[in-house]
């Protein structure tokens, strides 16, 4: 199958190509704007824009795409408030001129990024594809506006989609050839390991920022679903399998169904740097769920998708390997 890999440059999206170099033939798409360029070693590579629709029918009309994987977004939470206009400028209309560009070249498979953001804050411990969509920041919005778009494109269009909701993203390739790289990093994991790398790596660090600490959770920090980033790799191609046999618009989504607190992600990150983390208290950021945890049957059960990475301290090392000797 000849896939288009939109945002294949950025930390999921360059997991997903090197998950998929052995099975498929691959064009990778991305405008580098938070990508880069070293972490494409598969696939052809192209340099373009979603919004680009003239870049995007050259695409579609000189390589025959069979399906497209869609992970080009931007995705931090809080900068969704600052810059909302730019957020579904990118988000929505780059998703748009996708669709359309699929539409017009008889491309039917999309397998597409979406979050647990659709679902605002929980009203379950454990959150399934049933519970209540309602988005609580701009990302969140863009998300669920563009699986609302997928389930009408289907009926009009017959373009056949599987949304995939992924909890926390974490881990880096065991191989340390890919990991997580953002400027600035607003997750969770690597920012307490790149403060627990040793000083002469940035001897001017301030202390690590924790933000929350008065949440409804057992220790006051919010708790979070980790799946590490191979686990999301390996459900696209089983995802993209799926549309070989299911019509539709489908979500699915991704966790490992257990949540860790940010206490809790602190310990386990020391017990595998070795390093006490020195961090100061901050006021917790606008948006942020208390919990977010994760109920994954759906696609352990249609999507025959099962994590293999449930250790946190195993997802952990994995990106602690990588901080060690980052390649970009």
């Amino acid at each position: 199958m000849r896939l288009l890999i939109c945002g294949g440059a950025g930390y999921i999206g360059a997991h997903i190509v090197k998950a998929c170099a052995n099975h498929h033939e691959l064009m990778v798409l991305d405008n580098l704007s938070t990508g880069h360029r070293a972490a494409i070693k598969w696939g052809k590579f192209i340099q373009g824009d979603l919004n680009d629709p003239h870049c995007l029918n050259h695409i579609f009309k000189q390589y025959t795409i069979d399906a497209v994987i869609h992970v080009a977004a931007k995705s931090i939470v809080s900068e969704s408030f600052q810059q909302p206009l730019a957020y579904y400028k990118n988000n929505i209309n780059g998703t748009i001129q996708l669709l359309e560009t699929m539409q017009q070249h008889g491309c039917q498979q999309l397998v597409f990024s979406s979050s647990a953001a659709v679902y605002g804050t929980p009203v379950t411990d454990s959150i399934s594809e049933h519970h209540p969509t309602q988005p609580i920041n701009p990302y969140g919005h863009n998300k669920l506006a563009i699986e609302q778009l997928l389930d009408y494109c289907y009926h009009a269009y017959g373009i056949n989609s599987v949304s995939l909701r992924y909890f926390n993203a974490a881990g880096a390739d065991p191989q340390g050839e890919i990991g997580e790289s953002h400027i600035p990093e607003t997750h969770l994991i690597p920012n307490i390991l790149r403060h627990s790398l040793p000083t002469v790596h940035s001897p001017n660090r301030e202390p690590f920022k924790l933000y929350g600490v008065d949440h409804p959770t057992p220790d006051g920090t919010c708790i979070r679903d980790y799946v590490h980033v191979n686990d999301l790799a390996d459900a696209h191609i089983k995802a993209l399998d799926y549309l070989q046999q299911q019509a539709g618009a489908h979500c699915f989504n991704l966790g490992n169904g257990a949540g860790f607190s940010v206490y809790e992600i602190i310990a386990a990150s020391e017990q595998v740097t070795g390093q006490p983390l020195h961090y100061h208290i901050h006021a917790a950021r606008q948006g942020d769920p208390a919990r977010l945890v994760a109920n994954s049957e759906k696609a352990q059960q249609h999507l025959a998708w099962q994590p293999q990475y449930r250790n946190i301290e195993q997802i952990i090392d994995t990106a602690w390997y990588w901080e060690q000797s980052r390649r970009y």
